[in-house]
């Protein structure tokens, strides 16, 4: 049997009210699966408008085996480009972020405008067509200062997620904003994994001290049961919304995407030690009203984020083996906030880096665990875990009608 037709029996026969089977976070060929039939098909969050703002500057990620250069052009416009020249294919642009005039690969020094065009190759100069060895481009589309990239010959339509988010983000003028302090790290864990734990915050009081201080632990607030009729929340939007700051509980027919504002612990503004703000000057101009909580944002498979009134934490998930995740944090503060009067990146990143720590710990050991030859599938939480279940029915759905198989197994129905 075929890694296809194996992946397809297994989510056949799952039970929805179990964790997935062992080979969906350990096996090569269902990795791989994961990967062409999600990651090379739908739109990935590669960064912020605002980690770009003027021509030439770029960042670069890497989406399975497809290397990405995000770039801002001389027109302004943010371009996602592949970053593999026409010669013999070399990485062109190896560091994660830099500035550039033009594009030159390394290696031979072919040089390609800011909008991929191939402008010249160097002792090869009327020996081709230059028109017809640009770099190639993936889709890309922006919506409130976030950026989405995806490397599908076709796309499928983005405008769904930018009506339902723009409204959301718009008021906080994050493409107005500044990237702070970013971090990376690679958890050895399948990226499953890496979002199931974020998916719930069972977990939270045993392993997040930091957290806890400010973020509530109610299943009401990481998953997508109960939290319409929690009278805490809704008194929350009430407030935020009079403000003129959309807050209510939304969730895409698909269940890939949700939005939602939810309070912060007691007095708390922020996610800091003592729950004040991190950063002394506002995200937002327009933001005045003081205690908004925390925009929860995720767009599955790589983006989850909180928007508070002093900044905005962004957190990407790209896989990059069967059993590794690398997981990148980005701290946005206002475009004129001053490091060293306004904020500190110590007090900004905190809680945020111990919970990443703490997360990383917890998710290495759920590997560890599910690679042996005694684990089996075990029964969630119904109440604590609802948004795990919610995820992996998203993902399960997701991969049977990429393969082409019949509906799966699902708890509920986004």
């Amino acid at each position: 049997m075929n890694a296809k037709d194996a992946m397809l029996a297994e989510l056949r026969a799952r039970d929805p009210r179990l964790s997935l089977g062992q080979k969906f976070y350990t096996d090569p060929d269902f990795y791989r699966l994961d990967l062409e039939t999600i990651f090379y098909r739908d739109w990935m969050f590669a960064g912020h408008d605002c980690e770009i703002p003027a021509p030439g500057d770029y960042f670069t990620m890497t989406i399975g085996d497809y290397p990405i250069i995000v770039v801002r052009g001389q027109d302004g416009a943010i371009r996602a480009l592949h970053n593999s020249c026409r010669h013999r294919g070399s990485r062109i642009c190896p560091e994660p972020r830099g500035t550039a005039k033009r594009l030159v690969c390394p290696y031979h020094q072919w040089t390609y405008a800011l909008d991929g065009e191939l402008i010249r190759t160097r002792h090869m100069e009327g020996a081709i067509d230059k028109t017809q060895f640009g770099l190639k481009s993936a889709h890309c589309e922006s919506v409130g200062g976030y950026i989405f990239v995806c490397v599908a010959p076709v796309a499928p339509s983005f405008e769904p997620f930018r009506a339902l988010a723009a409204g959301y983000f718009a008021p906080h003028r994050i493409a107005d904003a500044k990237l702070a302090f970013e971090s990376t790290i690679v958890e050895n864990g399948n990226w499953k994994l890496v979002w199931e734990n974020n998916r719930e915050c069972y977990h939270c009081a045993a392993n997040h001290p930091e957290l806890c201080r400010t973020f509530p632990e109610a299943p009401a607030v990481t998953g997508v049961d109960g939290v319409i009729d929690n009278p805490e929340i809704r008194a929350h939007w009430d407030r935020c919304e009079a403000a003129g700051l959309p807050s209510m509980f939304r969730l895409s027919e698909s269940g890939q995407y949700r939005v939602c504002r939810v309070p912060l612990l007691g007095e708390a503004v922020s996610y800091t030690m003592s729950g004040r703000a991190a950063v002394s000057h506002p995200l937002s101009d327009v933001v005045t009203e003081p205690r908004i909580g925390s925009l929860l944002m995720f767009h599955f498979p790589t983006i989850w984020n909180h928007v508070l009134g002093d900044h905005v934490c962004t957190f990407r998930v790209l896989p990059i083996g069967p059993m590794q995740t690398q997981l990148t944090s980005k701290w946005l503060v206002h475009k004129d906030a001053v490091e060293g009067k306004d904020y500190t990146i110590e007090e900004l990143t905190r809680v945020w880096r111990a919970t990443n720590s703490e997360d990383q710990h917890v998710v290495e050991e759920n590997q560890i665990g599910i690679r042996s030859p005694a684990y089996e599938p075990g029964p969630y939480a119904p109440e604590q875990e609802d948004g795990v279940t919610q995820f992996v029915d998203w993902y399960c759905r997701t991969m049977q009608r990429g393969l082409g198989g019949a509906q799966a197994n699902i708890s509920r129905v986004a």
